[in-house]
């Protein structure tokens, strides 16, 4: 699909297929077009090329109400003996579902129906609503810019940036296997560490050197050319302490309970590591981080690609 706002390129070739019964979760940042797309799908705004098919009819020309699909918005209608302000987030949120479900639509179409909530409410209601589509086994097309959200409620995630379509995929597959940087640093909290360095393939088994000679093997199953500037890429669960890997100084330690993060500068650079157990790392000490060579990955420093064999 297509779409224009005057000489703003905003929907740029999207091409999605969304299985029956499906929870497919656009996500991606503010001014990416996942709220356009899905208003192009109810019917609220013109597609400027492509079609739109409902169950395998396409319904480019057909208008919203006659569409068969219930869209929830952030705005909300009441209880029948209550007025809108008297209502909680929660029970908007509710209301604003309920709404929705009794059309017994062919698609739930949800338009970041959780931003008004407050964290521990939007938990909740994430659970709620997973468990309505799975008793309900409609098809829902949700979209948010909380990638938490994407990762714990979908079958499918469309990651988008500028109109177009980075990756496809089930939340663990764009998890394991990002295929570039901006997937990488889309998904998994906190976000997974970028550390730039230059890859090494001739003589020993291939490695990356850092600077101040500090090297660490490559990734498994990535493959990069002698001397290519890559980012090696490390998510913070995947690291351990260690008497070897990447030299790093503690700057901040923060206790969770369940485990710690540790805040830490390499290069001038800061790591991340999420440490599951206690420890008794405390701020300026020096410490190693071994990588799980298993999880990690090589990206092309100038395209930003995954790099593998």
């Amino acid at each position: 699909m297509q779409k224009h706002f005057g000489s703003t390129h905003v929907i740029r070739g999207v091409d999605i297929a969304t299985a029956d019964g499906e929870f497919c979760v656009l996500v991606g940042p503010s001014g990416c077009g996942k709220s356009t797309l899905l208003r192009m799908i109810a019917g609220l705004e013109e597609i400027g090329a492509g079609e739109i098919a409902i169950g395998g009819t396409v319904v480019n020309l057909v208008p919203p109400k006659e569409r068969d699909i219930a869209m929830v918005f952030q705005n909300y209608a009441p209880y029948l003996d209550r007025y809108p302000r008297q209502l909680s987030g929660g029970q908007r949120q509710r209301v604003a579902m309920g709404r929705a479900i009794v059309r017994d639509p062919q698609v739930f179409l949800f338009d970041e129906p959780l931003s008004n909530l407050d964290a521990k409410l939007r938990l909740q209601m994430r659970t709620e609503i997973k468990e309505l589509h799975q008793r309900l086994k409609t098809t829902s097309i949700y979209v948010t810019h909380d990638q938490i959200e994407a990762m714990t409620m979908a079958d499918k995630i469309v990651v988008m940036r500028d109109g177009i379509v980075e990756q496809t995929g089930g939340p663990l597959d764009l998890y394991d296997h990002p295929v570039n940087t901006f997937v990488a640093g889309f998904t998994g909290s906190p976000a997974m560490n970028m550390i730039p360095g230059t890859a090494r393939t001739a003589g020993n088994a291939p490695r990356v050197e850092f600077g101040d000679g500090v090297v660490l093997p490559a990734p498994e199953g990535a493959r990069a050319d002698d001397g290519q500037p890559v980012l090696y890429g490390l998510r913070p669960e995947h690291c351990a302490l260690g008497t070897t890997g990447l030299p790093v100084q503690v700057v901040v330690v923060e206790p969770t309970g369940a485990d710690t993060q540790l805040h830490c500068r390499f290069n001038g650079q800061e790591v991340t590591a999420t440490i599951g157990d206690r420890t008794n790392c405390r701020p300026g000490d020096r410490i190693n981080l071994a990588p799980d060579l298993g999880r990690a990955h090589l990206f092309d420093a100038a395209t930003g690609s995954r790099l593998v064999t």
